[in-house]
């Protein structure tokens, strides 16, 4: 066990030998041994899409999807964007390392030196100006100004907070210093502890199994998933809502609007359903303090990355048909269908690659793994506007907005 209390440390810098190469410059054959990296068509300013691969990672130009960056990383690595409109956080064995796409410049993108330590690199969550980064094989909190990252030469000052027991969890911090963070240990999750800015615990919740997932919504209500419903924390109270499935109706990720009081999340009522397919999405209202589920199209289902938010706060989901749904949580109705892809299987783990959506401004951009493809579509008509066959396989990725 180790003592809930804040503390500001700072973090070590890795030099991870990652070399770029420019366009304009001859490039050579790598090798995960030498890190070398090539870059691969002409740099224009604009967003840029990150995509992970089998022992690599790209960056893209978001307008055409060519390939401007290819890195060589490890085996399977998560992405994460840092918030900034820039940098995105490379989930590694060694913790998060920091890709500069440098969206918005002509500058190269680079796979960069950063990296903050962490035992079992978690969840990275956005808010209010900072960057949460969570450990799950310690349960630290590390904290940095969001705006730091971009400015500083190195890493930024963080703050610590040393977890209690060991688990996959998330932690948030909310603009008034409030913490939140999950509690568990290597025996399961329970549910969530709140404390003030000052480091006391002021609310504490210890009925939602497997807690799991973070969102905040309008007005910094957060909520957390569990196995049985979730659970929403508004100014000081914890409400707990339940699933209309019990005592397994698990919701276990939030996707979030921060414009918007309503969140969507995922939905799975048998905790025996082998894969990660999912026929369901809830709607929770976290001013009326509700949860609803409702079923996806026919013929539709969709896995935990196949889901974001984006214009007019709907949620645009990429089903298992291949098409686009979309989904206003407003009056708990899928409203359009936009064809994209192939039809498509459910991965048979978790973190196999397949099919995923990300949403920046009116585009969103889906991968196809089958054909090692990935699309940009027009939200505001349904068109598909540039494709693009990449030379790896995309697994996670995420779009970057300068």
């Amino acid at each position: 066990m180790r003592p809930n209390h804040f503390q500001r440390a700072g973090s070590t810098v890795l030099a991870l030998g990652a070399v770029v190469t420019l366009a304009a410059c001859s490039s050579g054959t790598t090798t995960a041994a030498d890190s070398t990296t090539s870059t691969t068509a002409a740099i224009q300013a604009g967003p840029r899409v990150a995509v992970s691969y089998d022992g690599g990672v790209q960056v893209l130009d978001a307008a055409t999807l060519e390939t401007i960056a290819d890195f060589d990383s490890e085996d399977y690595t998560r992405l994460n964007l840092a918030g900034d409109g820039r940098n995105v956080m490379v989930t590694t064995s060694k913790g998060f390392q920091v890709l500069d796409t440098a969206a918005g410049t002509t500058d190269a993108p680079q796979l960069t030196d950063t990296l903050f330590e962490a035992e079992k690199a978690g969840h990275v969550v956005r808010h209010s100006g900072k960057t949460i980064l969570y450990a799950d094989g310690t349960s630290d909190t590390t904290i940095f100004d969001t705006a730091a990252l971009e400015s500083s030469d190195g890493l930024p000052e963080v703050e610590s907070i040393p977890g209690v027991e060991a688990h996959h969890g998330v932690s948030i911090v909310l603009e008034d210093g409030t913490f939140l963070t999950t509690v568990g240990n290597a025996n399961g999750r329970t549910g969530i502890e709140v404390r003030n800015a000052a480091g006391a615990v002021i609310a504490r919740n210890d009925q939602c199994p497997g807690v799991h997932g973070e969102g905040t919504a309008q007005n910094e209500i957060v909520v957390f998933g569990c196995e049985n419903g979730v659970l929403v924390y508004d100014k000081g109270e914890i409400t707990e809502l339940d699933a209309p499935d019990q005592p397994y109706g698990r919701t276990g990720n939030a996707y979030v609007s921060e414009t918007s009081p309503l969140v969507v999340g995922d939905y799975k009522n048998d905790a025996d359903a082998e894969g990660s397919l999912l026929q369901a999405v809830t709607v929770i209202d976290t001013v009326a303090k509700t949860l609803e589920v409702v079923q996806m199209p026919d013929g539709a289902e969709y896995t935990w990355r196949g889901v974001s938010r984006g214009p007019d706060d709907k949620a645009y989901i990429i089903g298992t048909d291949g098409a686009v749904h979309v989904f206003d949580p407003e009056t708990r109705e899928f409203t359009a269908s936009y064809p994209v892809i192939g039809e498509w299987e459910g991965p048979g783990e978790y973190q196999d690659a397949h099919p995923g959506i990300s949403v920046t401004g009116d585009t969103a951009y889906v991968t196809e793994p089958d054909t090692d493809s990935i699309h940009a579509v027009d939200l505001t008509t349904g068109d598909v506007i540039v494709s693009s066959e990449l030379d790896v396989t995309p697994n996670e990725f995420v779009a970057v907005t300068d």
